[in-house]
């Protein structure tokens, strides 16, 4: 399993996680986005829907046809449409995320001590890859660690 931690630092993360939403479609995975934060989980579903490119298809949880959005926002970490990859989009780490094959952990610079924090702890995991991501200066991801 892998878990990517995203550090925030020129945007929100309902205008950062579409391209990433994207790149996870074109793999031919689905994609589980969670926050406890609903005004969140509305920007996030408005920027899903005037995405930089295009639209991404998605819906919400316990909403009709759940089982087959590409992306489906929740509250929760239970992956009704499927999903081996889930984005926590609100910097809150859930240890059920460790049932995933791939794990998004989006933070800024309110929650980068909790962030810090959940590195140190699974730095000893067997099976578990960590990688630590940074906005560059000229756009896009830079990978630090």
């Amino acid at each position: 399993m892998r878990v990517d931690f995203y550090q925030l630092s020129r945007g929100p993360v309902e205008s950062e996680l579409p391209p990433l939403a994207r790149k996870v479609l074109e793999t031919g995975q689905r994609l589980l986005v969670v926050s406890d934060d609903a005004p969140q989980l509305g920007r996030i579903d408005e920027g899903l829907w005037a995405g930089r490119d295009s639209f991404l298809a998605h819906g919400r949880a316990g909403e009709a046809h759940q089982e087959r959005q590409p992306i489906l926002l929740t509250d929760r970490l239970d992956p009704a449409n499927g999903a081996k990859f889930a984005a926590l989009a609100d910097g809150r780490w859930r240890d059920e995320a460790l049932g995933f094959e791939r794990v998004f952990l989006f933070f800024d610079g309110s929650t980068i001590e909790d962030a810090r924090g959940i590195w140190r702890s699974l730095k000893d995991r067997e099976g578990l890859e960590r990688h630590y991501w940074e906005q560059g200066s000229a756009g896009g991801w830079k990978q630090i660690a």
